[in-house]
């Protein structure tokens, strides 16, 4: 358990926070899933989940790295 969290703590914010938001994606397509909005298919199914859990990691993945490098050139300026 703990080289899981010694992984975690390893990987940068801008991918934990991917990480986190495809899991949340991914929870919602069950959801949907559950609630009858996706055929039954195996192929449909797995469709759901890696668009869903996909465009959300990929979109908050590139934010959070848009802010950080945003955080990180304003630290500089304020520095010179």
């Amino acid at each position: 358990m703990t080289r899981l969290f010694a992984f975690w703590r390893r990987l940068g914010l801008a991918l934990r926070v991917g990480l986190i938001c495809a899991g949340l994606g991914m929870a919602l397509a069950i959801v949907g899933i559950a609630r009858g909005t996706v055929p039954l298919n195996p192929l449909s199914i797995l469709l759901a989940l890696l668009i869903s859990g996909g465009s959300w990691g990929v979109v908050s993945w590139a934010v959070t790295t848009a802010a950080v490098d945003v955080e990180r050139d304003l630290a500089e300026a304020a520095d010179e």
